[in-house]
């Protein structure tokens, strides 16, 4: 009940459970970090000889039971680390010690969070495969234009490579939740690789600013920073309509329009 109470459903059953493996780029000699392990029903999967596991589950007791089975099997469960905390403080570059991809059937509530800490170890992390809400994996698949594309779609396409990959049903969690999950698999680098944006924090400030209110025009959003006769000397240069809003951007677009009023 405590994990449920953090939003935490547990994937059962072993058809699930392999399809959602299936999907995993598992490579020997690599190293991978867990988000929420709980009973472990994933954990089990992942262990190999070869491939060291970091097992991160804030639950004082599910850690404890996931712990004693790895130290009751030590063959089985080989190169298994069980981490007690909340990954939110985690310092995934230390725990790790050098590149890794994350796998991690997340809760609902703290999804954004949890990824915007993840793309703070970008440089480290080689790809991302996480559970989410459908709907939140439409927004982070999202490209513009679409009704879905917001804040969390341009932040994660910038860092990452975005695509859904597995519809799963609420059958196949316990307890099953009231809406449709999705398995989301990104590949890192995303378009901040050839963007070259020196001040990341600042330019995705200014990207959530773009979208501060989603029923405003882009140049409405930005009066909140900036001059009118600035927005639209910067509009113009991007080559945006000065009716425009910031679902239409590209990306790209956002970075002119940042570089331009940034300079000023």
């Amino acid at each position: 009940m405590a994990r449920q109470r953090m939003g935490q459903h547990f994937l059962v059953g072993p058809g699930w459970r392999k399809r959602v493996l299936e999907s995993l780029p598992l490579r020997p000699s690599e190293t991978w970090v867990e988000i929420g392990a709980g009973h472990g029903e994933m954990t089990e999967l992942l262990a190999a000889p070869d491939r060291r596991v970091i097992s991160i589950e804030a639950d004082a007791r599910l850690a404890d039971g996931l712990q004693t089975r790895v130290q009751s099997d030590p063959a089985k469960w080989a190169g298994v680390e069980v981490f007690l905390g909340d990954v939110l403080k985690v310092d995934l570059a230390a725990a790790a010690g050098g590149r890794f991809r994350v796998y991690g059937n997340l809760p609902y509530y703290i999804t954004s969070p949890i990824l915007h800490h993840l793309f703070a170890f970008a440089g480290r992390i080689t790809s991302i495969h996480v559970v989410v809400q459908w709907e939140v994996a439409a927004r982070i698949t999202a490209r513009p234009g679409r009704h879905e594309y917001g804040y969390l779609s341009a932040a994660c396409q910038f860092y990452a490579q975005p695509k859904i990959v597995l519809r799963l049903p609420p059958g196949a969690f316990r307890p099953p939740p009231r809406v449709t999950s999705a398995l989301v698999a990104m590949e890192l680098p995303g378009e901040r690789a050839s963007l070259d944006i020196a001040d990341e924090r600042r330019f995705l400030k200014f990207v959530q600013t773009c979208f501060g209110q989603k029923r405003k025009t882009l140049r409405n959003n930005l009066r909140t920073e900036f001059s009118d006769d600035l927005i639209g000397d910067a509009l113009r240069s991007a080559a945006v309509r000065l009716d425009s809003r910031a679902e239409q951007l590209s990306l790209a677009q956002f970075t002119t329009l940042f570089r331009k009023l940034a300079s000023q």
